[in-house]
């Protein structure tokens, strides 16, 4: 049907009544006509039928003045010579702001078309991120656009229905939009699955007539249950699944069409949530319940608000249909998601900031989209659209916090991925999980209505390889390969700033460079700062004499300054304790013993504690026995430059249990350089095995690469020092 400026003007001035904003409605209008004038579609109509269908789409889910123009204008920037900075000054910023927020990125040179979609679904996100009224306009973009589907060649049309149904569908799922899911994801079914929706249209319209008949039947039945229960106000209707819901059940459930009872369903709207679940337990008084089949959205709503109560029950005559109950406000939201929340009110003053704030409020996973567009808006566009994706627009199961806070997340998600849902620092931290008041492993397939608690450790080193095989969200992996990457790398400078010490220390020098040295002397080596200068040593790509050689051809020091070096390295190395590696400010020589507690080692924050008696003892400062000591008779130490000794330090490992774990386990501790002092292994209530590990080691980094190695071993998912 072709519309035209009278249509939409219909429909706006049945909720828009000030003149001035009609007016910059109409503006809006008049200046993409002439933007647009002699510009065809492919079907061959006038190219201003499009977005005037796309503000007429606006308008019937009573979007603002600013939206609607927004929707009428947001072609011609890049269709047409008018330029984003023309539309600010004829329209506003904030209409502006909109446009621009779903122009395409067409000019954008990309590497493959893969990339070029991914750029362009990261830019539309990261929009949505900063004005919700963005993805609205581009829902009705589409909706349109897939409508007129026909006139495009077929590699195009799959292309763009099967865009649809993996980012714009789920989308409208999410914000609650079910009107215009419904429409895209049947019209997008059309092109991707042809046969199947002409297969499953067919045998709804076949067999809906028989079905329609029996809910007839119904729903003059429930009037007669409902009638003598004066309740003031009741709507029953009939209402059939959308044909994708169908083709979707029939492919991931493995049913046949047969198979499927809720294609029809009675949809009965109360006034109050008391008349809901009053109309439930008459229902469930005159018809037999299906067993676990019935869900209180009401009490829970899902995550984009919808709320009702949905309860399959089999009459009399042994037809089984579905029931679902809900108030008129709930109907609306359950029709229109968001749109019904911030749909236009005259003499209500706008803010677009607050009305971002007051719908992440309401929708939690929009929260989360803020949350990771502002984490990870750097991140390759690939990485950053398959993570909304697969952990936004694809949640299924739903968890509670031990606090009752509904948390949603994609099918077969584990403990590790509700972790880091709640935040990158717990997920790090995690070192076991409690479901349901029962200790599971970090594997445990997360089930609805599970109630978790996440157990965390100080001390824990984080997570290991074997995590990446654990968490199923796109976020979680995202987190544990930057952690390890970081760790990985915070090695590498570790090594690399002790084999460059010690390089500039067998030649008499104190190691002084800093940033501005690198930049100068390996630039092009590509290395900018120090660390990076360490991490390249650290890898073996370059040597540490060759640094020492560029800075001594900087650094001709006098006798003096050499001397003067020498004798301020010896009065250092004075207070050295041969047997601790520990110095102790002021004082010569001083008795001094290492915690068996906690057995620090070099790199680890240490602090001394003066015994009656037995000298100074040095404890870790996160060792658990420091809270029961007097805090005057604490002393600050710190650890020598290089001390010559190795130290014990203990370890907890926790595995999968495996016969040859324990000969992994000390291949690596030879491999790495370090010896083992005891070991011994025990299988805990999960079958687990716990192998409590003491080795000799110089220090800190070389525990941690010990570390990094052993986190390869597939049986190993945990380490961490144990005893602080």
């Amino acid at each position: 049907m072709r519309v035209c400026y009278d249509d939409l003007l219909k429909l706006t001035s049945q909720y828009i009544h000030a003149e001035k904003d009609q007016s910059l409605i109409k503006k809006a209008f008049m200046l993409a006509e002439s933007l647009h004038e002699g510009q065809f579609r492919q079907s061959g109509e006038a190219y201003i039928i499009h977005p005037l269908n796309v503000a007429i789409i606006l308008a019937e889910l009573h979007a603002g003045p600013a939206t609607i123009c927004a929707g009428l204008l947001h072609d011609t920037v890049e269709d047409t010579e008018e330029t984003g900075e023309d539309l600010a000054k004829t329209f506003g910023e904030d209409i502006a702001s909109i446009v621009d927020g779903v122009t395409k990125l067409s000019q954008m040179k990309f590497a493959t078309l893969e990339q070029k979609q991914a750029e362009n679904h990261q830019h539309m996100l990261l929009a949505m991120a900063k004005d919700i009224r963005v993805i609205v306009v581009k829902l009705a973009d589409r909706l349109h656009n897939i409508r007129t589907l026909g006139s495009l060649n077929n590699e195009k049309q799959v292309r763009i229905a099967q865009e649809t149904l993996e980012i714009y569908a789920p989308l409208a799922h999410k914000l609650g939009m079910f009107k215009i899911k419904a429409e895209l994801e049947d019209t997008a079914l059309k092109y991707v699955a042809p046969l199947w929706h002409a297969k499953i249209s067919s045998q709804v319209k076949m067999k809906s007539s028989v079905r329609m008949s029996s809910i007839d039947h119904t729903i003059e039945e429930i009037k007669l249950f409902l009638e003598p229960e004066h309740i003031p106000h009741f709507e029953i209707k009939g209402r059939i699944k959308n044909t994708y819901s169908i083709y979707k059940k029939m492919m991931n459930q493995n049913k046949s069409f047969e198979d499927i009872y809720d294609i029809l369903a009675v949809r009965i709207i109360v006034n109050t949530i008391g008349e809901c679940y009053q109309v439930l337990g008459i229902i469930h008084a005159h018809y037999t319940p299906v067993p676990k089949r019935f869900k209180d959205y009401i009490a829970v709503p899902k995550p984009n608000m919808y709320q009702s109560l949905h309860t399959t029950v089999i009459s009399n005559d042994g037809f089984i249909f579905e029931v679902q109950i809900r108030t008129e406000e709930m109907d609306r939201v359950a029709e229109l998601g968001i749109a019904a929340h911030w749909a236009y009110k005259e003499n209500v003053e706008y803010s677009k900031e607050k009305e971002q704030f007051e719908i992440a409020s309401k929708l939690k996973w929009y929260a989360e989209l803020l949350q990771y567009s502002e984490e990870d808006k750097n991140s390759e566009a690939k990485d950053f659209v398959d993570t909304i994706k697969e952990d936004i627009l694809t949640t299924n199961v739903y968890v509670y916090t031990p606090t009752g806070e509904v948390i949603a997340l994609p099918k077969g998600a584990t403990p590790l991925d509700f972790a880091y849902k709640i935040h990158t620092n717990i997920g790090n931290k995690t070192v076991g999980a409690i479901v349901n008041q029962k200790i599971v492993p970090l594997e445990y397939e997360l089930q609805n209505g599970d109630i978790i608690s996440i157990k965390t450790s100080k001390s824990s080193f984080g997570p290991s390889e074997n995590w990446l095989k654990i968490a199923k969200t796109s976020h979680a992996r995202h987190k544990i390969k930057s952690f390890l990457n970081k760790q990985n790398r915070d090695v590498l400078v570790l090594n690399g700033k002790s084999s460059l010490e010690e390089e500039f220390r067998v030649n008499k020098l104190t190691l002084d460079i800093d940033d501005a040295f690198v930049q100068a002397q390996f630039s092009k080596n590509n290395l900018h700062t120090l660390e990076d200068l360490y991490c390249d040593i650290g890898k073996g790509n370059l040597s540490s004499k060759t640094v020492v050689n560029r800075y001594m051809g900087l650094k001709k020091s006098s006798h003096e300054e050499s001397l003067a070096k020498q004798m301020e390295r010896s009065k250092r190395i004075l207070t050295t304790n041969s047997e601790t590696g520990v110095v102790v400010e002021g004082l010569s020589n001083p008795q001094l013993k290492l915690g068996s507690c906690c057995n620090p080692i070099p790199g680890d924050e240490i602090v001394g504690y003066v015994t009656k008696g037995y000298g100074i003892v040095i404890h870790h400062t996160h060792c658990k026995n420091i809270a029961t000591f007097a805090k005057e008779r604490l002393i600050p130490l710190s650890w020598a430059t290089n001390p010559n000794r190795k130290y014990p330090v203990c370890i907890k490992i926790t595995a999968v249990t495996s016969n040859n774990l324990l000969m992994e386990i000390m291949n690596v501790v030879s491999a790495n350089g370090l010896s083992i002092l005891a070991i011994n292994a025990n299988n805990n209530q999960n079958l687990e095995t716990i192998v409590k590990l003491k080795v000799l080691t110089y220090s800190l980094a070389d525990l941690e690469t010990m570390i990094v190695n052993m986190k390869k071993i597939k049986y190993i998912h945990h380490i961490e020092r144990d005893n602080i």
